[in-house]
């Protein structure tokens, strides 16, 4: 088994397009088994709770949307080749991504964790979704298989706050500043997102280090590989 955390913001369009490439790479290696969980990382943590006008975030992150469309140009070429046909001009607004972190690390106990990441990032990105609001993520929960109503409640005792926020606190003093990061094996990680290729090469490597690590403890152990008559 082959654990990787994915440390990404459900509003990065490159942890989109990572998500894609790594469903690629996991398709390449169909004899591995893998166990993933998504950790939160906020791009802007600084939002407010309520969020911003999009045309507001754009002018004081890239100086205006017409710089910000050259910028994405190169994001939405990307995305295409993964099958992702981002939405940017008509996004409306740019959520506080905190409470949509909440959201996610309680799918992970629900069992449908990939499910509502993939539900975020297009409600986001394509469905122009205000995924900062407590009320939308609920409607997310409720469509992947959660219990909206229990979310809802969860949100209103404002609920596991400190432990997303020391999660959080770990990545950044891992030295990650910036996501998509994919942890493997808690030993190797790759920053941004890479082509398939790069993975599978990280995934190989994990597998030869289980195999040396099996073999050793054989080693360790000479009666549980001897032969019997």
């Amino acid at each position: 088994m082959i654990h990787v955390d994915i440390i990404s913001d459900t509003v990065c369009p490159w942890c989109y397009i990572g998500k894609r490439r790594f469903e690629q790479a996991v398709a390449l290696r169909p004899g591995y088994d893998f166990q993933v969980s998504w950790r939160p990382f906020q791009l802007n943590p600084d939002i407010p709770a309520a969020g911003l006008p999009r045309k507001d975030f754009l002018s004081d992150k890239f100086g205006g949307p017409d710089r910000a469309d050259r910028i994405y140009e190169a994001v939405s070429a990307a995305g295409a080749e993964v099958g992702l046909d981002f939405n940017f001009r008509n996004i409306p607004h740019q959520p506080n991504t905190f409470d949509s972190h909440r959201l996610v690390r309680w799918s992970e106990t629900a069992g449908v964790q990939d499910a509502v990441v993939e539900k975020l990032f297009l409600s986001y990105f394509i469905d122009e979704v205000d995924v900062g609001d407590q009320e939308a993520l609920a409607v997310v929960a409720d469509g992947c298989g959660m219990d909206g109503n229990l979310v809802r409640e969860l949100f209103q005792r404002d609920a596991d706050r400190d432990l997303v926020m020391a999660e959080e606190g770990v990545a950044r003093r891992m030295g990650i500043n910036g996501v998509p990061c994919f942890v493997v094996d808690h030993k190797y990680a790759i920053s941004g997102a890479q082509d398939p290729s790069v993975l599978t090469h990280v995934f190989d490597l994990a597998m030869q280090d289980k195999e040396k690590l099996a073999g050793k403890t054989g080693a360790d152990n000479p009666q549980e590989t001897a032969d019997v008559d």
